[in-house]
């Protein structure tokens, strides 16, 4: 055992000693310019690059779809839970804590549709990008990209933490029956 233990610490520090060199060795090779290739290219021929800034865009315009598309299936979603809370309280099941946090929810749904509405308007002007979410003007998209950023906090701000709540509570609500060995209401 004694062995096993030192050939272990020996083929670790080996181990350790053999990363840490090859840390040390560059993982790219290095060329020199030719002769005739100028060190730094014209900056009139060289487009500047703005692909983080379009990747934010487009990120954003999903994150609105997706916010959009979930605020749209709110009341049916809603009325799937309550559907689900009435059957489980017909089997005895102390569904308060569970249906006021469906109560809440379904309170601050049209503040979120009212905050998320202005996005649509930022996303059909697209000012500074074109139609292809490229960028025209880099002031004007970084301006476009943190109002519609501004909507996406609104929404959320306005939901107030009551879908995660509610998601919270109906996990409890499973998880407290489940071990009683009734999962489904």
């Amino acid at each position: 055992m004694k062995k096993m233990n030192s050939l272990l610490k020996k083929s670790l520090i080996t181990l350790v000693v053999l990363a840490i060199g090859l840390a040390a060795l560059p993982l790219s090779g290095v060329a020199a310019a030719g002769l005739n290739e100028p060190a730094n290219p014209p900056t009139s021929q060289t487009k500047p690059d703005y692909s983080r800034l379009e990747r934010i865009w487009q990120r954003e315009q999903l994150r609105y779809q997706r916010e959009g598309t979930l605020l749209s299936k709110a009341d049916g979603f809603i009325s799937k839970v309550q559907a689900l809370l009435d059957k489980a309280s017909q089997k005895g099941w102390d569904v308060s804590t569970v249906q006021a946090a469906l109560n809440a929810f379904a309170s601050v749904i049209p503040a979120a549709q009212t905050a998320h509405e202005p996005g649509q308007a930022i996303i059909d002007a697209h000012s500074g990008f074109n139609a292809n979410g490229e960028v025209t003007d880099p002031a004007t998209a970084l301006e476009t990209v943190k109002s519609l950023a501004q909507v996406l906090k609104a929404t959320r701000t306005a939901m107030n933490g009551t879908g995660r709540a509610l998601w919270q509570a109906i996990r409890d609500l499973r998880q407290s029956h489940r071990a009683s060995g009734t999962t489904t209401p």
